[in-house]
């Protein structure tokens, strides 16, 4: 996490927890079960009032597009590398198709290399992108702190690098050097999944969250999802679970196991950096006999694939997402690719976070906000 980033992180998570002093009498320690007598919702009106005013601004769907709307025109003749950080986080893949849909409307090769998960992996595929001297390259899903070398590589060959998750703020970043980094806010959707535990448990909760502290995007996240958490008293961080996300398959299973033998009825909910936990947690829990639309009720904080939208609208052990709008992401990458390569700065642009539940998804398997292709149409002149 670079310095900015990290001064930014330690102001919020300060300020979340004055204001869970402040504003709500103190509850239980993390773990201990029941909340206090007399801790509910009711402890601390004011959080569970907030939080159920942006839950229902948040799952509001349709509304126009307020991205940007005017831009250069499009550079022709351009190639882009995609280097994913694995393939099978399904937000990654997801935004790789994107940026293939929106390249080839604007005329423009794209190469996507799997870097399978692993630091080895990735830096190998970095470099190899770097090696074919690409018009620019796209950091997919890891942090390129950790590809230092492959990074500088891409600089002194004069290659501009946008990333997709790759750094805790969306736009433009020193260190890591990125022209852009094309994220929701990470401090918008860690509020948002926090506030739909407080308001979905009327602020009486038993909370689980699972994370990836191997990248400091997610590591972010979960940090500021247990700070906003902690404005309510009555909702009990009972563990937080680091499971790297290439090693989720493997583990995830064994951790719920183990989370429903040691807090019985207390798991309540559930909040994940990534909806895969949830892929990965539903046959333990089933094996359990949970019933899938029981507790623990889950939100994913990202990224909204769509076998998570298959489990939310089948009520299938996850009850909500907060979607990256994928495809409009990978569009917007390419848009920042032609800014950069008309010399322009970038857009600023970060979607604004929202809710995705069985209520609201309308049987869709993605969250495809209106108004995009047609908008980067119109700019790019295609």
């Amino acid at each position: 996490m670079n310095r900015g980033a990290a001064a930014v992180l330690a102001a919020v998570v300060l300020a979340a927890a004055a204001t869970a002093l402040a504003g709500c009498q103190r509850g239980l320690p993390a773990g201990t079960g029941a909340a206090a007598p007399g801790v509910s919702g009711a402890g601390c009106p004011a959080t569970l009032a907030r939080a159920e005013a942006d839950v229902r601004q948040a799952e509001q769907v349709g509304a126009p597009w307020n991205g940007p709307t005017s831009g250069p025109r499009a550079v022709p003749g351009r190639t882009v590398v995609y280097v994913a950080e694995t393939m099978t986080n399904p937000g990654v893949a997801g935004v790789a198709r994107g940026v293939t849909e929106a390249a080839t409307v604007i005329g423009w090769n794209v190469r996507v290399i799997d870097g399978q998960g692993t630091p080895a992996g990735i830096q190998a595929a970095l470099g190899q992108a770097v090696a074919l001297a690409p018009s620019g390259i796209v950091i997919g899903g890891f942090d390129p702190n950790l590809t230092s070398q492959q990074v500088a590589q891409a600089g002194a060959a004069h290659i501009p690098l946008i990333g997709w998750h790759a750094a805790p703020a969306p736009g433009p970043s020193q260190n890591p050097p990125l022209y852009s980094n094309v994220t929701t806010s990470v401090g918008d959707v860690a509020r948002i999944s926090a506030h739909w535990v407080i308001a979905e448990s009327n602020g009486n909760a038993g909370v689980v969250v699972f994370t990836d502290d191997s990248t400091s995007f997610a590591r972010t996240k979960s940090q500021l999802i247990k700070a906003e958490l902690a404005t309510c008293p009555g909702v009990r961080l009972l563990a937080s679970e680091n499971i790297p996300i290439p090693d989720a398959s493997g583990r995830t299973p064994q951790a719920v196991s183990a989370l429903l033998a040691g807090f019985q009825g207390q798991w309540t909910h559930s909040v994940a950096i990534n909806d895969l936990y949830f892929a990965d947690a539903a046959p333990a829990l089933r094996a359990a006999g949970r019933p899938g639309n029981a507790a623990p009720y889950n939100i994913g904080a990202g990224d909204g694939d769509p076998s998570a939208f298959q489990r939310i609208n089948s009520r299938q052990f996850q009850a909500a997402t907060v979607p990256e709008p994928l495809t409009e992401q990978g569009w917007q990458i390419i848009d920042e690719f032609n800014r950069a390569f008309s010399h322009q700065p970038p857009s600023g642009y970060a979607a604004p976070a929202h809710i995705t539940t069985a209520a609201n998804s309308g049987g869709a398997t993605s969250w495809d906000p209106p108004g995009y292709r047609q908008a980067y149409r119109t700019i790019w002149g295609r």
